[in-house]
């Protein structure tokens, strides 16, 4: 699937190139395309020297907090409520601590420990599904909440903004936040309908219903915000959150007699073999974007979706940010590069690429998630996984979108 994305966008851009130069008369086309690889090759080390930094620092604090036990910690909080929202999997079976375990990591963004943890789980629910080559209600469940992609730290969002410029990387913290909530939510909620799961017992309600109230009386203190002032609170929250976590993570570990200094080393150089390895994708896939934004063919399609939400009478500035949108379910990879492609065109702060940031942040690549988590087990019939999970990706862009004009104007 990848390599079919990446072939195509230097198809459409020969073929956007030559119609420009045989039809537009614009000989210039061919030496923009190749500016364009030479740019965004150099943009790819350039960001890489913040991955190595960043990335660094951050799996050196999260080594701590597993050493620590935090994520233990999150995983026993969440245990009940997967024994009611997966009824067919047996108390104490193996599938429960580890899908707990996977949605601890992944909510404290680490990505890297989530993966593993999450096929550990998906091999375990696959011991009890009667019929293997279909997914059972559990294995969709929980491939449908993995593909919702709640972060509660998207780390990673803030570092390319970062190193974009921005005056203040945080600043998306909250639209992610809730994006990403609702995300969550419709992919739940439409797993639920599916397989009529009881989300009126005693202790599912004990979990949703304190969460879906602190959200309503947060969103309803937001509403009485100008824009100015909720660019301002999620700048500040998302500051102190990340900050906060950090010191958490240290005193934790303290406590605990954990070498919080030793255990960040091991952490921190896992991180720079982690970034290490991300260049050879940057650079493909920026390169990409690059020749296909300086061949017109971008533009060219960006043209057409504006023109066609202009005719609504909707206000069109976050077309601009639709191709990240477009691409994320099949790769993350190509998300990012049109992230970062949009914040170097449009600029890190305008609204586009604060839109596609929220994007990026709240959404996840569904199709690749389908793929590795359903091919580890031999899963041929996917039954609702792929709408419900198509579901809850469409909720976050649409959450997206309209938070950032909430919080952007």
């Amino acid at each position: 699937m990848l390599n079919g994305l990446w072939l195509s966008f230097f198809l459409a851009a020969a073929v956007a190139g030559f119609s420009r130069w045989l039809v537009g008369g614009d000989a210039t086309v061919f030496a923009a395309m190749v500016e364009a690889l030479f740019a965004m090759a150099r943009l790819s080390v350039e960001i890489m020297l913040l991955l190595f930094g960043t990335l660094t620092l951050w799996l050196g604090f999260l080594r701590i907090a597993e050493a620590a036990g935090l994520v233990a910690l999150l995983a026993r909080a969440l245990g009940p409520l997967f024994r009611r929202l997966m009824p067919e999997v047996p108390a104490g079976h193996p599938a429960l601590g580890l899908i707990t375990m996977n949605f601890a990591a992944n909510a404290l963004g680490l990505d890297n420990a989530a993966t593993p943890i999450g096929l550990k789980a998906m091999r375990e629910l696959q011991t009890l599904n009667p019929r293997p080559d279909t997914a059972s209600n559990a294995q969709i469940l929980f491939l449908v909440l993995n593909a919702s992609s709640l972060t509660l730290l998207p780390v990673t969002i803030f570092m390319y903004r970062a190193q974009q410029g921005a005056a203040d990387p945080t600043l998306v913290f909250l639209p992610i936040l809730l994006a990403t909530s609702a995300s969550t939510l419709v992919g739940l909620l439409s797993v639920a309908l599916a397989q009529r799961l009881k989300l009126w017992d005693p202790v599912v309600l004990a979990y949703l219903l304190p969460g879906a109230a602190l959200v309503a009386g947060f969103m309803a203190l937001l509403a009485t915000l100008s824009a100015q002032a909720l660019a301002q609170l999620s700048s500040l929250m998302g500051n102190l959150v990340l900050f906060g976590v950090v010191i958490a993570f240290l005193v934790v570990g303290a406590l605990r007699r954990v070498a919080v200094y030793d255990r960040f080393i091991e952490g921190a150089k896992e991180g720079f073999d982690v970034a290490k390895g991300l260049l050879p994708y940057l650079v493909a896939m920026l390169c990409a974007i690059g020749v296909l934004r300086a061949s017109g063919a971008l533009d060219l399609l960006l043209d057409g979706i504006r023109w066609c939400v202009a005719q609504t009478g909707w206000d069109t500035r976050f077309v601009d940010a639709l191709p990240t949108a477009l691409v994320k379910p099949f790769s993350g990879s190509a998300a990012r590069a049109l992230l970062i492609e949009t914040m170097k065109t449009h600029g890190v702060d305008s609204f586009p690429a604060l839109v596609a940031a929220t994007i990026q942040g709240s959404t996840e690549t569904t199709f690749y998630v389908l793929a590795v988590y359903f091919g580890a087990v031999g899963i041929q019939r996917a039954r609702h996984a792929v709408g419900c999970a198509l579901l809850a990706e469409l909720a976050g862009v649409g959450a997206a979108i309209a938070v950032c004009y909430w919080f952007f104007g």
